[in-house]
């Protein structure tokens, strides 16, 4: 109906303009209200050419939302501003005020009122929630080839994803890494050029760097931080160290505490705090805080905070190294934030259109040599990956070397996952409750949700 009536429309502007002499564009009819998401994405990428086609002289608005981070504002911006001087008839406009508590409520409020960003910003642990939501919609397949995709970006990117289908697609992705402060391993005695290579030196330098004037901690040793990088640490890195897989090959059962191995890595994971006393869980009010304000001797985070170290402390002597092994198990947690389109977009085809070329642009090799510059991220593309000079850098290499085994975890939620293992650390940490008992809690909590999300899959 909505294709017909275009037609009609159209032949009706053509003749009008004969007859009239006129040159003036046609313009684009509002499009139906979609009945589905993923049914809006068809029918727009059908009508998209004829609109861009019809609108070639009008300047066609999208927006574009991702929660506040000084890095990925300033990349973004600068993207935006290539894209722009590109494709002078679209205009984008950059929402980044968001703080990232508030970010998920935002989109849950304007998304399905049909306002706010076309081309959004999401990490890929929230993809499926989303798409079950209806806040995005399958990405174009003439536009995002599947087997193209798979053979050009890091196969990270395969949990872009579901019910086989592309939804989201990102410009970078991201390893972790251990952190540490060069003149804090000095003043400790340590060699600042041999930091931790193993689990046992990790646990050795930190508490050997921990210094405390009575309760007072001067200088923390390491960190273990559920409410930061910490739970995936725990859950693809411990986990597998210690011989346990941490989910069935389906994502669908929870195995972290399905041996005796499981129960080790997350006794390992509490004993930084409970007995070695190498740090506070929660003591700073941002997980990297402590480390940038050169208080923190070891830290774990992800590639990209070198962008914010480069911002908020420049003078900060530290370096980087792959994530300690153990059992001869090398392990880290491979993640990424994506972009998506929205049924916002999807409901208009001029703006699908326009949407669609905003996020192919973004996502080029190209886009992800400027986004590891700035925000320190690795590229997501293959061909940007791979660069020698990257993999030689003192600082990014670390990351690019964890490439080849870093792990990806399927979420239902990323938030409640990580609730549960921060829930079950407090109840020990601060109660004294039985270690294996909340490990058990934690799985048996975090096992229900998968089972009401597979059980609600067609």
């Amino acid at each position: 109906m909505q294709h017909r009536t275009f037609t009609i429309l159209a032949s009706l502007l053509v003749l009008l303009t004969l007859l009239l002499s006129a040159c003036a564009p046609a313009a684009i009819p509002a499009a139906e209200a979609p009945a589905a998401g993923e049914a809006a994405a068809t029918e727009a990428v059908a009508e998209a050419p004829a609109a861009e086609a019809a609108a070639s002289d009008e300047v066609i608005e999208i927006e574009y939302w991702q929660y506040s981070f000084d890095a990925r504002i300033e990349a973004m911006n600068q993207l935006i501003a290539q894209f722009e001087a590109e494709n002078p008839n679209i205009k984008v406009i950059h929402n980044s005020d968001i703080p990232y508590d508030d970010f998920r409520n935002k989109i849950a409020a304007s998304v399905p009122a049909g306002v706010g960003p076309d081309v959004v910003s999401l990490f890929y642990g929230w993809q499926p929630a989303w798409i079950d939501a209806g806040y995005i919609v399958p990405l174009p397949e003439d536009a995002f080839p599947p087997d193209q995709i798979r053979a050009e970006f890091s196969p990270m990117v395969e949990g872009s994803f579901f019910d086989g289908k592309l939804y989201t697609l990102p410009t970078a992705v991201r390893t972790l890494a251990l952190f540490y402060n060069k003149d804090l391993m000095t003043a400790a005695g340590l060699d600042p050029e041999n930091p931790p290579r193993t689990l046992d030196e990790l646990k050795d330098q930190a508490v050997k760097c921990t210094v405390k004037e009575g309760d007072e901690f001067k200088v923390y040793g390491f960190i273990v931080n559920p409410e930061g990088q910490a739970h995936h640490w725990f859950r693809e890195v411990l986990l597998r160290q210690f011989g346990q897989q941490p989910y069935s090959d389906d994502a669908t059962q929870v195995l972290w505490n399905a041996s005796e191995g499981g129960y080790e890595a997350w006794e390992t994971f509490l004993a930084f705090e409970r007995e070695l006393g190498t740090g506070v869980a929660g003591v700073y009010e941002n997980d990297q805080d402590g480390f940038l304000a050169g208080e923190v001797c070891f830290h774990l985070d992800g590639s990209f905070r070198l962008g914010n170290i480069a911002s908020a402390a420049p003078d900060l002597n530290f370096g980087v190294v792959e994530l300690p092994e153990h059992n001869g198990v090398k392990s880290t947690f491979g993640s990424y934030w994506t972009h998506g389109i929205t049924t916002k977009a999807a409901a208009d085809p001029a703006r699908m259109a326009a949407a669609t070329k905003f996020l192919q642009f973004i996502t080029t090799p190209e886009a992800g040599k400027l986004w590891v510059g700035i925000v320190g991220e690795l590229p997501a593309q293959l061909a940007a990956a791979n660069d020698p000079a990257l993999l030689a850098d003192p600082k990014l290499g670390a990351f690019a070397a964890g490439l080849p085994y870093a792990q990806s975890t399927f979420f239902v939620d990323e938030s409640k996952d990580r609730q549960a293992i921060l829930d079950a650390y407090d109840a020990v940490v601060l109660t004294d409750a039985d270690p294996r008992a909340e490990l058990d809690i934690a799985v048996t909590t975090v096992q229900e949700m998968l089972d009401e999300f597979w059980s609600s899959r067609p």
